[in-house]
């Protein structure tokens, strides 16, 4: 197994998913990599002293998607085989922010904010607190951190560009605030060699991500680890964190979004305790809850959340 090592350059950024765009690393199965990553805006800066640095996409897009390093190439991998990634290390850079308002989203339409001026929340992060303290109409705010990348995931393989907005099957932009460090994140693959890519880094974020935004921030450090899984068949992601199993359900219908993700609990539940569906549904209903991962990628996200140690006994 070896360690890899990719810092931000614009050789090795690019804003959106294809098939067809050519890997800046190639790795074997249970190889570990070190990423740096820019912030949304596509800045980076080492410390409060730097000027901050910016970048553009390699691939010289026509409209704006996130800053992803990547592709990265798993040798071996093949469609319909699960990338299992382990999330070793996070560690966020020293300032971040987040906006609210100013644009004619449907949420800020709903909450009678599209029109108002978009306000700006600066943050500056302590790494060793773990806070992130702004100021706002003259007091000082104080929020915990919990970093965690927003975008994790490989192209479709459908031809052309897409967008890194919507989550897909395959990962992407799913903003879950559960991807901390010590997760362990499942993507079926859908090209061959995979492709993964990496960005988007958030210090802090609800669910929902509501305005738009978490605390938008660089990653100094994410390392993560790669396992090719030929012994899985997912139809969606599924994690496995801190707090538990999750799974997920993409779509522009809450409804359907909610469908899918509580469908691969079943299955999950299925493989845990040899539970049928009606049985597993049951017990679902008792000891799963149900999330809105996000509400303002263009698909709404749902993951569904079987705590840690919830069941017990004989099943």
């Amino acid at each position: 197994m070896k360690l890899h090592r990719i810092n931000s350059s614009n050789d090795n950024l690019h804003a959106s998913f294809s098939r067809d765009y050519k890997p800046i690393l190639a790795i074997d199965s249970g190889d570990r990599v070190q990423f740096q990553t820019p912030d949304v805006g596509w800045g980076y800066s080492p410390s409060k002293q730097a000027n901050r640095e910016r970048y553009q996409s390699r691939e010289k897009e026509s409209t704006w998607g996130h800053p992803l390093v990547g592709p990265i190439e798993i040798k071996g991998a093949e469609p319909g085989m699960v990338l299992e990634i382990h999330i070793n290390e996070i560690i966020a850079g020293w300032y971040g922010w987040n906006c609210a308002g100013g644009s004619d989203d449907w949420h800020n339409g709903q909450l009678g904010i599209a029109d108002q001026e978009e306000i700006t929340l600066n943050w500056e992060l302590d790494r060793e607190e773990m806070t992130g303290r702004c100021q706002l109409n003259g007091k000082a705010l104080i929020v915990p951190l919990k970093p965690f990348m927003g975008v994790m995931g490989m192209p479709p393989a459908e031809p052309g560009v897409h967008s890194t907005m919507p989550p897909r099957f395959c990962g992407g932009n799913m903003d879950c605030k559960e991807l901390v460090k010590g997760s362990i994140l499942y993507l079926p693959i859908a090209v061959k060699g995979g492709l993964f890519s990496v960005g988007d880094g958030h210090a802090l974020q609800g669910d929902g991500e509501v305005s738009g935004q978490a605390i938008e921030c660089p990653m100094d450090l994410v390392e993560l680890q790669f396992v090719l899984r030929s012994d899985m068949n997912l139809k969606m992601p599924r994690a496995n964190t801190p707090i538990g199993w999750i799974t997920f359900g993409f779509d522009e219908d809450l409804n359907k979004a909610t469908i899918q993700a509580l469908d691969g609990m079943l299955d999950l539940l299925k493989q845990l305790y040899g539970l049928e569906r009606a049985d597993a549904t049951a017990l679902a209903s008792l000891v799963v809850d149900l999330r809105i991962t996000q509400i303002v990628n263009g698909v709404k996200g749902v993951h569904a959340v079987l705590p840690r140690d919830i069941v017990k006994g004989e099943l």
